[in-house]
């Protein structure tokens, strides 16, 4: 094979006669769909319970069990990328996403329709890392940036309408058009692979470590269920099932990582790790997922308790946010492949840490307005950060940890955002208690009140000090060059 016809099949975005456009169109309307899915059933717990004569603990296994097979799923996304092709992979993943949603749709008891989120949730979890795996093979690092941020658009755009879509569709249409509404959708974006859709990786075929995927499974789906159930028990990180999880899934990924260092094909090279912008942007990626969750959870909390806002306002108030997010994203990355990350994370970081500042002095009287525009510094900060640490990290990889190391980034969003999330609720539920110990009267509406107020305070300003972190990471960032293939 000729010099130039190496090049031509390392990035096939500078052959002409490769169309990249509709290769891009069919791998991003499969995942704004799969991905809208996340957050789609959340508003509809409350009919799913009447409907199904369940409880809460019980329904929210449709939200817990998906992150859960998320987390099982992409750390072995690795081998199955290598053992496909990019046509194979992608319609198979997306079958079988269709297939869970048809199952979920037409689910007659709680069980068929759990089963159906877990199907979608194979589908979901397969997605991503076989997205930004072609479009890295697709596209030189100096056009990544714009690419990855559509990207961003996906990810952040269609879990933020999933509430207020999936409201509208609950009350004129009923539950189950939450996913007949998807299906033709998902069809489509099959139809349009099927004719589109071309090969950009190389099959290798690499041996089954089965030990390794045992250890995986166990690990990273022990950890994820160990933090998402905290809320579940009054004794929080105490609870006898939470830390025998957590401790199990800590082992299993220990295990795990120390097999992969043995391996001479390791379903997750973890020497990716070695390359310092990749460390650095799995870092600053973990912080801002954290934050971001966090926040989006928080906030809600606060709004309809010491402010006493409904549970619609306080969902329309952060949606300003969430659309500022998808629609920058996009802008964001053109501005990083022109100036690359340094310009921008500084100015991004500060904003976010001085938002979480704002914050945590927060009040019940604190006007609805600053809660909009502070979410929307949030959000238009994390547009600002996170796909371009994560484009810049993903740059400095060689072409074979290609799979590996967006697996990673991958396994990291559910993995960050229940821990983040299970932290901070448990801190903010710890402090709320510790306040309402102290005061004379626990059980009238002000001590209640004043006891979220001082939790909510408490909790950002842990937060503040955790983005002092990001801060500090974006003074040391510089723009990451591929590394030589023997890493």
């Amino acid at each position: 094979m000729s010099k130039t016809k190496e090049k031509t099949y390392e990035f096939l975005s500078e052959d002409p006669n490769v169309k990249t456009l509709p290769l891009m169109a069919a791998l991003i309307i499969g995942a704004f769909f799969a991905i809208l899915n996340e957050t789609l059933l959340n508003i509809a717990l409350t009919t799913l319970m009447a409907e199904f004569g369940i409880t809460l603990p019980t329904v929210q296994w449709v939200a817990t069990g998906f992150m859960l097979m998320m987390g099982i799923v992409i750390p072995v996304s690795p081998l199955f990328m290598q053992w496909f092709t990019t046509r194979q992979l992608f319609i198979g993943t997306m079958t079988v996403f269709t297939i869970g949603t048809a199952i979920a749709a037409i689910a007659p008891t709680f069980s068929v329709l759990l089963a159906g989120r877990l199907i979608q949730a194979v589908g979901t979890g397969m997605l991503m890392p076989i997205i930004f795996n072609v479009f890295l093979l697709v596209y030189p690092p100096h056009k990544r940036g714009k690419i990855m941020g559509i990207v961003g658009l996906v990810i952040m755009f269609a879990p933020a309408i999933g509430p207020t879509l999936s409201g509208v569709i609950v009350d004129y249409l009923g539950w189950r058009f939450l996913f007949i509404t998807v299906l033709p959708f998902a069809i489509f974006s099959i139809l349009f692979a099927l004719k589109y859709l071309v090969n950009v990786s190389e099959v290798t075929k690499p041996k089954i470590d089965w030990i390794s995927i045992v250890f995986s499974t166990i690990g990273f789906g022990a950890t994820i269920y160990g933090f998402s159930s905290v809320g579940e028990s009054e004794a929080g990180f105490l609870s006898r099932d939470v830390l025998t999880a957590i401790i199990v899934g800590v082992i299993g990924i220990i295990l795990f990582a120390l097999r992969q260092f043995k391996l001479e094909e390791p379903i997750m090279d973890l020497r990716v790790f070695k390359l310092p912008m990749f460390t650095h942007a799995v870092i600053m990626f973990i912080i801002i997922v954290m934050t971001m969750f966090a926040s989006e959870l928080i906030l809600p909390v606060f709004m309809q308790g010491p402010m006493a806002l409904a549970p619609a306002v306080a969902g329309m108030l952060l949606l300003p946010g969430s659309i500022l997010n998808g629609i920058m994203s996009p802008f964001m990355g053109a501005l990083f492949d022109k100036v690359g990350p340094r310009v921008m994370m500084i100015p991004a970081t500060i904003v976010l840490a001085g938002t979480m500042f704002m914050f945590s002095q927060m009040t019940a009287d604190t006007p609805p307005w600053v809660i909009i525009v502070g979410f929307m510094l949030i959000m238009l900060s994390v547009s600002a950060t996170m796909m371009p640490a994560e484009t810049n990290g993903l740059n400095q990889l060689p072409k074979r940890l290609y799979p590996h190391g967006t697996a990673v980034m991958s396994t990291l969003q559910p993995l960050s955002g229940a821990i983040g999330v299970s932290v901070f609720i448990s801190i903010l539920n710890s402090k709320q208690a510790s306040y309402l110990a102290g005061v004379a009267d626990p059980a009238s509406q002000q001590s209640i009140t004043q006891a979220m107020v001082v939790a909510v305070e408490h909790v950002y300003f842990i937060i503040f000090i955790i983005t002092i972190i990001a801060v500090i990471l974006s003074f040391v960032v510089y723009r990451a060059r591929p590394v030589e293939e023997n890493v």
